[in-house]
């Protein structure tokens, strides 16, 4: 190897070992998160469904509201991208775009169909804390006439944005159950993405 090739692979070498020593000294998304801000977030998710919860609307119109809050304050294409799994790999990005679409409405009317349960309750917001990456944000829901329990938020900003990314209603984890029920879903539909897309719009 001749000096100046010997010098030009030195200098590779170390602007690659600096933009290395750059990558490693960005912090996690824990680093550049806080408790109160996640506790923040949560703060306001919740403010917004007791709100909804309290408006006296119709079913389809707090459907609507809660689609709102979800698309405002959730990682939706995380979520979906998590809900329909290995799948999401080989779909086109037309067809991810049209599932994520489907699945958050979705996912509203059914998990709005739990809050609307509230009616007359409310969710309160008592603690966070660190878990791994993410923050986990504890809040007591109280309905009407029956035992207060335990509903989590996790948040984190790996999109770039603080949202939630996934909610666990007494112990039950959405993402999870999710991945589940989608998959099942799947299977019952052949395979066929966009037989499942429509399904999504109508279920």
């Amino acid at each position: 190897m001749d000096k100046d090739h010997l010098m030009m692979s030195r200098r590779r070498f170390a602007a690659g070992f600096a933009l290395g020593s750059v990558a490693l000294a960005i912090p996690l998304p824990l680093a550049a998160l806080t408790v109160d801000e996640a506790r923040g977030l949560i703060d306001k998710v919740v403010k917004d469904i007791n709100a909804i919860i309290d408006s006296g609307k119709s079913e389809k119109q707090m459907y609507s509201a809660f689609e709102a809050v979800f698309v405002k304050y959730a990682d939706v294409a995380a979520i979906a991208r998590s809900a329909l799994g290995p799948p999401a790999k080989k779909a086109t990005a037309a067809q991810m775009a049209a599932f994520t679409k489907a699945y958050q409405g979705y996912l509203s009317r059914k998990y709005g169909s739990r809050f609307r349960e509230f009616i007359g309750g409310s969710i309160e917001v008592t603690d966070a804390k660190p878990l791994k990456s993410y923050y986990e944000v504890i809040s007591v829901a109280h309905l009407q006439g029956q035992a207060p329990f335990d509903l989590r938020w996790h948040v984190g900003d790996k999109s770039g944005k603080l949202l939630f990314f996934n909610i666990i209603i007494e112990g039950v984890n959405m993402l999870t159950s999710e991945r589940t029920e989608i998959g099942a879903m799947l299977d019952k539909n052949g395979g066929n993405l966009d037989a499942l897309i429509a399904e999504l719009k109508t279920a």
